[in-house]
């Protein structure tokens, strides 16, 4: 099997047939002229033994077609037996099964994230839907300055019982434009921690708002923002199924020792004062 000689050989080939080529021919255009005026002398004296020689000259000087080297032969196709290469098809396989594995992957972790998704999702309608957190009632303490509220979850949940991570209740009292957050603390037999609600759970927090110079937005009475941050789930044993609840609550909260009659004047109420007046969210 002939080997194909490299680019600069088939360039040097090339150039020397032409040169070749371009001698013979201009060799036999001189031999033309030559044979012309000799047939022209021969015909004027009979002879026409020189016109055959030069004729056999100008035969032996015509360009003759030369047979190129087997080795500069080139098969059309030879750039695509590449593609046939074993090596070849094997690498197009391992990128064609990357690519797919890759692609696979990708829809995988978009439903999966997907799913986990809407799965928050319902776990948050739950626990803002199926799961009431109630403040029942709030009352003096026997020392003189500390006060007592009880707070009731109740589960609504058709799907079961719900476990409520309770953590501890931020009490704050409105001190000119801002919050002062005072003491809190869970009331005896009640602890901070998870709590299985299947119907409804009760739970009562102490707080101590010992603050001076207190908003007296209503004549008389605090202004007292609670909040209740409670984490809640559908399994005993959560993972990432876990959603925060987050209720807050406000009242007007009247003082230890407040006179009743003072604060019925200043009010223009005539029925007696409630330790604490609920109030909407705001």
């Amino acid at each position: 099997m002939s080997v194909p000689p490299a680019a600069p050989d088939k360039d040097a080939l090339i150039a020397d047939l032409r040169r070749q080529l371009a001698a013979a021919q201009s060799e036999a255009r001189v031999l033309r002229r030559r044979l012309g005026i000799a047939a022209a002398a021969n015909a004027a004296s009979g002879d026409s033994v020189p016109a055959r020689g030069l004729l056999d000259e100008l035969r032996a000087a015509a360009p003759r077609k030369v047979d190129g080297p087997s080795t500069i032969a080139v098969k059309l196709g030879r750039r695509f037996d590449l593609w046939r290469s074993p090596a070849v098809i094997g690498l197009v396989m391992v990128l064609l099964t990357a690519f797919a594995i890759d692609a696979g992957v990708g829809l995988y972790q978009a439903r999966a994230a997907r799913e986990a998704r809407q799965a928050r999702l319902l776990l948050e309608n739950t626990a803002m839907r199926s799961l009431y957190v109630e403040l029942k009632g709030i009352a003096y303490e026997p020392d003189g300055k500390s006060y007592r509220m009880t707070l009731f979850l109740q589960n609504v949940s058709p799907k079961g019982p719900l476990y409520v991570m309770l953590n501890a209740v931020a009490v704050y009292v409105q001190t000119g434009m801002v919050w002062q957050q005072v003491p809190s603390r869970p009331a005896e037999g009640t602890s901070w921690g998870v709590v299985k609600v299947v119907d409804g759970y009760t739970y009562d927090v102490v707080f101590t708002p010992d603050v001076a110079n207190w908003a007296e937005l209503i004549p008389g009475y605090m202004h007292v923002r609670i909040q209740s941050d409670l984490l809640v789930s559908e399994k005993a044993q959560p993972g990432n199924d876990v959603v925060e609840r987050r209720t807050p609550y406000y009242v007007y909260l009247k003082p230890h020792g407040a006179n009743d009659e003072d604060i019925k004047t200043r009010s223009r109420s005539t029925r007696t004062p409630p330790l604490f007046i609920p109030m909407p969210p705001h």
